[in-house]
């Protein structure tokens, strides 16, 4: 049995779910979210309550994707409600982010600026150094994220690049401090 896939979702107030067959679409204050499940999973709305269930719960690939699809469901049902963000630092001396419509600039020690276009589903505020990508899909706002890290991602030695609030750099001893030590 899945211990994820059991649990039940309940859905807030201001939220509609709609299962059509093998199909699911969330529709909430944020927007709409759609996901198609395997023949095997099924899926239930009793009592403003979600239910994911499978044809058999002993089939080890079947009880993966009884979890997988029961937190998916839940991550839209979320997402729709509240919505997701992730934070970036960018850390380094004249390191700089502006959004112009649908396209951040980053200035972030190249010779030239870069550009990054994203979907109109994401959502990029900038304060100080700090980038706050949002949005109502969890999948769409992490890989945002992560290509954006991706462009800089924090060096070992001076820790300077981008990186996720909160994440913790090891820095490693520069030639100086391993010269002295000989």
């Amino acid at each position: 049995m899945s211990r994820i896939g059991k649990k039940i979702i309940s859905i807030p107030q201001g939220t509609e779910v709609k299962i059509n067959d093998k199909h699911i679409s969330v529709k909430g204050p944020k927007g709409t979210l759609d996901l198609n499940f395997p023949s095997c999973v099924t899926v239930k709305n009793e009592n403003n309550e979600i239910l994911v269930t499978v044809e058999n719960p002993e089939d080890k690939t079947e009880r993966s994707l009884w979890g997988t699809i029961n937190r998916l469901i839940a991550n839209m049902v979320y997402g729709t409600k509240n919505g997701f963000e992730k934070k970036l630092e960018l850390v380094g001396i004249g390191f700089k982010a502006q959004v112009s419509g649908q396209k951040l600039t980053l200035n972030i020690g190249f010779s030239h600026p870069i550009e990054f276009p994203f979907s109109k589903d994401i959502e990029i505020k900038i304060e100080k150094n700090i980038l706050t990508i949002g949005g109502r899909d969890k999948q769409a706002v992490g890989d945002v994220a992560a290509k954006i890290r991706k462009l800089k991602p924090p060096e070992p030695y001076k820790g300077t690049g981008i990186r996720y609030v909160g994440e913790i750099v090891k820095k490693k001893a520069g030639k100086k401090v391993s010269a002295t030590s000989s």
